[in-house]
């Protein structure tokens, strides 16, 4: 998931760093917005280190990406922690005089704000009247802690601890509930459940396959794994049990007290081989791995070397088991297997074919449940953080889902989300 941590000038801002902890050890992408007070008190370097990303106070830094508006944008969920009296005057009000409250000022994202602050502070009528209207407007505003406060004063606003803030946030991290771009939830008339997914085993397979030339080169693709693990973490948080199937990756895989099992293999054939077994007795198949169409003919048994002569080797390709289109077949023929499959189609479209044309026509030749198309291309979805998806549904499926294509925009967390829910809710 994709989350924003505001930080404002309080002495408290050092219980924050703790926080950010906790979420990057749960695999979430963290984007620290400090205001420039708060570096008063934990400096950039701090939250660069333990985030991994950059770290600016001012809507002019980094102006070509236009962090101020795309932050706020591409977040799931927006946590300040902090918020001191101040922040909350300025959220109030619609300030934008900084990157963090002009963040909070576009995002469509849940918003949850942590008060920290002297009791005097936070029993003032300002701003009592401050967390009311905020909370009217559809803001969760924490109750600050009772305790020890800045030098010997005690009483309620002091921040909460981090794994208690933690904790809140769960409720959050782990729902499934897809969001429409414009950060609408589902129909009222398909209620979600909290774990709409307990008691069912899915399996997911994600990044990329390699296809040897000979023992040193192979073919492969730019698939990075990060759309496949974010579907496997959401049907997890569904309450699912969960088999991810990993190829080649370029981002960390889930850690291993996240509660799902990992299976690595390299080939298109071994994928094949992992699908077969795994899904014989699951409920949900996901098919987002990037798996190549061809490989070798032959494969060298020791390096192919340029030859003195100057010529070019001749390699022949042969076409992969297409596993998707196997898996269904097998499905069909035994009535065993996935209940629901889904499948993934990368095109590029062409001078005749629009790419969801072509997805729809994937999803004919295929015969699986649901299709999700990406859209790719050089700077396109592989490697990315953000996407933006198409989910097809099939004839049978549209009874349920209806006919028209779901688009989700975002980070892959909610795309992958949006995915999770919709397969759900033919099951």
């Amino acid at each position: 998931m994709r989350i924003v941590l505001g930080v404002s000038g309080g002495i408290a801002a050092y219980k924050a760093v703790h926080l950010l902890r906790l979420l990057r050890e749960q695999g979430h992408q963290v984007d620290v917005v400090p205001t420039a007070a708060s570096l008063e008190f934990v400096g950039a370097a701090t939250w660069e280190a333990i985030s991994s990303r950059p770290v600016t106070t001012g809507v002019f830094s980094r102006v070509d990406e236009v962090r101020h508006v795309r932050l706020g944008q591409q977040a799931d969920l927006v946590v300040v922690a902090p918020a001191t009296a101040d922040l909350l005057a300025r959220v109030r009000a619609g300030r934008a005089d900084d990157l963090l409250t002009s963040t909070l000022l576009a995002t469509q994202a849940p918003v949850i704000l942590v008060p920290a602050m002297h009791t005097e502070m936070w029993g003032n009528p300002a701003t009592a009247e401050n967390v009311e209207v905020l909370r009217a407007r559809g803001i969760e505003v924490m109750e600050p802690a009772s305790g020890r406060l800045t030098g010997t004063d005690s009483g309620p606003g002091r921040l909460p601890e981090p794994e208690d803030i933690h904790r809140h946030l769960q409720a959050f991290l782990a729902d499934p509930a897809p969001m429409s771009p414009a950060g609408a939830s589902e129909p009222a008339d398909h209620p979600v459940h909290d774990e709409p997914l307990r008691g069912r085993r899915v399996v997911v397979t994600a990044g990329g396959t390699r296809e040897a030339l000979d023992p040193v080169r192979f073919l492969g693709n730019r698939s990075s794994g990060r759309q496949g693990i974010a579907l496997a973490r959401a049907a997890r948080q569904a309450g699912a049990d969960v088999h991810l199937i990993l190829g080649t990756l370029e981002t960390e895989p889930p850690a291993s007290d996240e509660g799902i099992s990992l299976e690595h293999i390299e080939s298109a054939q071994q994928l094949g081989a992992a699908v077969a077994e795994a899904s014989a007795e699951c409920d949900m198949l996901i098919m987002a791995a990037a798996v190549a169409d061809f490989r070798p003919l032959t494969v060298g048994e020791s390096k192919i070397k340029k030859t003195d002569d100057g010529q070019d080797p001749t390699i022949t390709l042969t076409r992969n088991p297409d596993i998707l289109a196997e898996t269904v077949a097998a499905r069909s023929r035994t009535g065993k297997g996935p209940t629901v499959i889904v499948g993934f189609a990368a095109e590029t479209g062409d001078a005749e074919h629009d790419p969801v044309d072509l997805a729809g026509q994937k999803l004919q030749r295929k015969g699986c449940d649901l299709l999700v198309l990406n859209q790719v291309g050089t700077d396109l979805v592989f490697g990315r953080e953000d996407t933006e998806v198409h989910i097809l549904a099939s004839q049978q499926s549209q009874q349920v889902l209806g006919a028209e294509p779901l688009t989700v925009a975002g980070s892959k967390t909610r795309a992958a989300q949006a995915v999770v829910a919709q397969a759900s809710r033919l099951l």
